[in-house]
């Protein structure tokens, strides 16, 4: 018997694949009859969705980091009121991409100030937090080649070496502050050996 409720997060830099491993996961809970619902950030619902269009496209690279972060946030909230809210304590929620990613690539990357993102963040979801993290961890060098061969490139593919060094630090702090919220998964490991790990630890959660 597993539980029937969870608030489950992938993060992680581009090419690292918290995508895919989200994805595999909702498949494999779906298998078992366990109700879940899979969300992307940004996007989730409609329009939040609508928001992440906007955000990631490539002739949209001059925002300032302020402007970029509260597009981030705008749509955070349409998708906690519309998907994660209705559905948290009630089904396995699994979420790529989260709170961590705006600290990490805001706060971290682009140096917006902690504390403001913290105060939104409270503002939006209360005192609703995700309950577990898999953090994939991938080697900063290896990045670029994972990307070029994607088939849609957005412009968060496209910053320095420098910035995702910064973003992947910003995860492992935040990771090194609850390391019991939290399991950092290799990226470099074959896909399999991934899916195994995280399955065998989300059925020990769900117990």
């Amino acid at each position: 018997m597993y539980k029937n409720f969870f608030f489950i997060v992938f993060e992680g830099i581009e090419g690292s694949g918290k995508s895919s491993h989200s994805l595999s996961l909702i498949k494999k809970l779906k298998s078992l009859k366990i109700p879940c619902v899979y969300l992307r950030e940004p996007g989730g619902s409609k329009n939040a969705e609508r928001i992440r269009s906007f955000l990631l496209k490539n002739e949209n690279k001059g925002f300032n980091s302020l402007t970029d972060t509260l597009l981030y946030l705008a749509a955070r909230n349409e998708n906690f009121l519309k998907k994660i809210k209705p559905f948290y304590k009630k089904k396995i929620i699994i979420c790529d991409r989260f709170i961590d990613s705006t600290l990490a690539y805001q706060h971290y990357g682009l140096g917006v100030k902690r504390r403001f993102i913290n105060y939104i963040n409270k503002e939006i979801m209360g005192t609703i937090k995700p309950d577990y993290t898999f953090l994939m961890f991938l080697n900063v060098n290896k990045l670029k080649s994972r990307i070029s061969n994607r088939k849609i490139i957005n412009r968060y593919d496209k910053f320095k070496k420098s910035f995702y060094k910064r973003v992947q630090n910003g995860f492992l702090k935040i990771c090194n502050k609850n390391k019991s919220k939290y399991m950092v998964i290799n990226s470099s490991n074959k896909y399999e050996i991934n899916q195994d790990i995280i399955f065998n630890r989300v059925k020990k959660l769900l117990k």
